[in-house]
């Protein structure tokens, strides 16, 4: 079926009908990569502009190559627009940025009709992605943080400061204590620790444990 699509296409100008199969393609190629990411997302939680951006981008690409087609005037043209527009987002996560690329490949694929390629690419991708989250490559040696939370600056029961010592000592592996200054309402102040979870344990969990400590309040926890 590819090959009679290619074949078709390689007139000066493909019909509609190949058109809209090619976005199609190239967008349940890019819900694959999004889905498998989600699946395999190591982390407290995603962001879902990132997730749409891995679906939305492959359709970009795919119109732009269509558009391009043969025709040099037009990838200068295309060029120079797109030269206008400029990307500030910095992804911190490598594998974010893999993510966005195998989506590009994909759509480039499908615009150039090597559909094929795109398909074969996209899924040895996924696969390869689902074998190293299960691997001992994926497993993680533990999760790095900034916890911060809010504790009275007076009053706080030794009870309470032993629940939150050993609350820490239980799931994190270190942990370090980079600020701690009043708050600048209430008596009350604010703590900032870096942290590094033990293998096996997860941020929800000390979130959760932490929470029910009654005097702590404004938690929360930032993956770095």
């Amino acid at each position: 079926m590819f090959d009679a699509i290619t074949v078709q296409t390689a007139s000066e100008s493909a019909n509609i009908q190949t058109l809209i199969y090619t976005i199609l393609l190239s967008f349940v190629l890019s819900v694959l990569l999004a889905v498998v990411y989600q699946k395999t997302y190591r982390g407290l939680k995603y962001s879902p502009n990132f997730v749409q951006s891995v679906v939305l981008i492959s359709i970009i690409s795919s119109v732009i190559i269509q558009a391009i087609g043969d025709s040099l005037a037009r990838g200068l043209g295309i060029m120079a627009a797109m030269a206008i527009i400029r990307f500030r987002t910095n992804l911190k996560d490598p594998r974010d940025t893999l993510f966005l690329f195998a989506s590009l490949a994909a759509g480039i694929s499908c615009g150039s009709y090597a559909f094929d390629i795109a398909l074969v690419g996209t899924i040895g991708f996924c696969l390869a992605v689902v074998f190293l989250y299960f691997s001992p490559f994926g497993a993680p040696s533990g999760e790095e943080g900034t916890l911060r939370f809010n504790l009275p600056a007076q009053g706080l029961l030794d009870q309470e400061k032993k629940y939150l010592y050993q609350s820490m000592g239980r799931y994190c592996k270190t942990s370090a204590l980079l600020t701690m200054k009043q708050a600048s309402e209430d008596k009350r102040l604010n703590y900032s620790y870096q942290i590094k979870l033990r293998k096996g344990k997860s941020h929800e969990e000390l979130l959760e444990q932490l929470q029910r400590l009654p005097s702590i309040d404004n938690l929360s926890l930032k993956v770095s």
